[in-house]
């Protein structure tokens, strides 16, 4: 049976709430090739300090520390939230030819916002944009957002 994206998603929505718990966005990432995930991460840039540590990142650098780097052209990255402008630079960089994720993200989001990197053909390097679906369990990703803003308000 192939896995569709609600599968993954509801996985990135347990890695949320771990970011959740932590005091952190909750935000969870899977890197996904053939089936199999091959990267993950966990939103941690509040709690470590260090805010290179959005859960986008932190799965490419578990696939490439996991031996994946060469399969990144050809995976999917699923997380719950829209990339930002940060992650999409790293996305791009990296050459993953699918993005799934829950919700958008204002104002800074790497498809929706006026920093479009995601979409951008500017970046001749970059080769083609990758496919991009959103909206995928988005309403639990934005129960999560809310819950977050309750914490921190």
């Amino acid at each position: 049976m192939e896995k569709n994206h609600q599968y993954y998603m509801q996985q990135c929505l347990e890695l949320a709430k771990t970011a959740l718990a932590a005091g952190d966005p909750p935000v969870g990432a899977l890197i996904v090739a053939h089936g199999e995930i091959i990267g993950t991460g966990i939103e941690s840039g509040k709690s470590t300090g260090d805010i290179t540590n959005h859960a986008e990142i932190v799965a490419i650098r578990d696939a490439v520390k996991n031996g994946y780097a060469d399969k990144l052209p050809i995976a999917s990255l699923f997380t719950t939230h829209e990339p930002c402008i940060m992650c999409s630079y790293v996305i791009r960089h990296h050459r993953l030819s699918e993005i799934v994720y829950g919700t958008s993200v204002p104002f800074v989001g790497g498809a929706t916002s006026k920093f479009d990197i995601l979409l951008t053909h500017e970046v001749p390097k970059w080769g083609e944009m990758p496919t991009i679906i959103s909206g995928v369990c988005s309403h639990e990703c934005n129960q999560l957002t809310e819950a977050f803003k309750k914490l921190n308000h």
